[in-house]
């Protein structure tokens, strides 16, 4: 309500005006409610499905009124949304991955190898977040049309941030003969695909460590044409 409109907006009343009402009580208890919702969402979805969970039974299992649900929420597909949103973030904070205190070691590595290394590390901390999530929009694809573009928008952006990693490859030193940015981008796109992490990790019993260790591997050798150390 900082931007108020209506009768009484314009009136020139100074003190007698109508003001925006700010309560952190009121705001607390909202950002709670909010959190109520996310975590009973992804449980649910996790669980069952995209299609198998209802918003009542969200709202049931938050604890809260199916139509708060749909306040807090526009549909069942934005909360899938906001449910990605924050098991690949971490947590609710209006920060983007890119820009996270444990992603900036890709940034400030001063080597290709160190780069490549740190990233690898990202993708690793993102799959332990987000893999089972993100695999729950993939089959969810195609159970609306705003899950697909949801799904669709999540390979646009990991394809814009292999392409990000490729260039900043590329500006600390040069890439293999006949290896183009384009071509390290879509090479680092295969290799930061969560579903790794799921089949490697979670399917097949390997150690993080042992992963990390793997993609690193993989990564130094379709870019830099030589294995880890």
């Amino acid at each position: 309500m900082d931007d108020v409109k209506g009768p009484l907006a314009d009136t020139g009343a100074g003190e007698a005006g109508v003001r925006g009402y700010h309560s952190p009580v009121r705001e607390e208890r909202a950002r709670r409610t909010r959190q109520q919702i996310l975590l009973a969402a992804q449980e649910l979805f996790l669980e069952r499905g995209f299609a198998r969970c209802s918003v009542a039974d969200i709202a049931q299992a938050a604890g809260v009124a199916r139509p708060t649900v749909l306040s807090v929420f526009d549909s069942k597909a934005a909360l899938l949304r906001a449910v990605v949103d924050i098991a690949m973030a971490g947590d609710d904070e209006p920060v983007p991955i890119a820009q996270r205190s444990w992603f900036r070691p890709v940034w400030t590595a001063e080597t290709q190898e160190g780069c490549l290394d740190a990233y690898a590390r990202a993708v690793v901390r993102i799959g332990r977040q987000s893999a089972d999530v993100i695999e729950l929009v993939r089959r969810a694809a195609d159970e609306s049309p705003e899950n697909a573009e949801m799904w669709d928008e999540l390979q646009r952006n990991r394809r814009s941030g292999a392409g990000t990693i490729a260039a900043r490859v590329r500006e600390l030193g040069p890439l293999p003969r006949g290896l183009t940015v384009r071509r390290a981008t879509d090479l680092v796109f295969v290799l930061n695909d969560s579903g790794h992490y799921r089949t490697l990790v979670r399917d097949c019993g390997w150690s993080e460590r042992a992963f990390e260790a793997w993609l690193s591997d993989r990564m130094r050798h379709a870019l830099l044409g030589t294995p880890h150390s």
